[in-house]
């Protein structure tokens, strides 16, 4: 089975994100991307603004704060909260992109080699097969490089990983 949703991806390197932000605007990015595409006509938030709120740091953007500010920043009828695989997927059956991190520092994963090491994408597909579970991502593009679609196998990842459902007010 695979579901991939229609999600238009964001570089953390688009010259719209201030340069000082943009080694550390994953997460910024991320809420960005599922904002355009959860309520693409009513959302004005841009990246450096949402680093801002979101209190991003040079070293990124903690799970915890993007939890506390955005809920601070969308109100109390948005539901955000960290959540399961089994849960992120049902969001994307749902037709809902979830936001994903991967950390391998803060998990103490040091020596191991995972798709990213610290990094905020937009989860905007599964494709379940003989091999495992991939998770569809975008990866938030590189310097002179725009957002591209990856499949990431979850099985070689899922000990770092964190996801983060945003569930707009009319849906809850």
């Amino acid at each position: 089975m695979k579901i991939q949703l229609p999600v238009k991806g964001f570089s953390q390197y688009d010259a719209a994100v201030d340069a000082k932000f943009q080694a550390s605007a994953c997460g910024p990015v991320t809420v960005y991307v599922l904002l355009n595409y959860l309520i693409p006509d009513k959302h004005a938030y841009m990246p450096n603004e949402l680093y801002k709120n979101l209190k991003g740091t040079r070293i990124g953007l903690f799970t915890y704060r993007f939890i506390k500010y955005l809920r601070k920043m969308l109100g109390t009828s948005w539901t955000i909260d960290k959540c399961s695989v089994d849960e992120a997927i049902e969001e994307l059956r749902q037709g809902r992109p979830v936001a994903l991190k991967f950390d391998k520092y803060f998990t103490f994963q040091w020596r191991k080699t995972f798709s990213f090491s610290y990094h905020w994408v937009p989860l905007i597909g599964f494709e379940q097969t003989s091999s495992g579970l991939f998770l569809i991502v975008h990866d938030n593009g590189g310097r002179n490089r725009a957002s591209t679609i990856r499949k990431i196998k979850y099985e070689l990842n899922a000990p770092i990983l964190t996801f983060v459902k945003m569930v707009p007010p009319q849906v809850t």
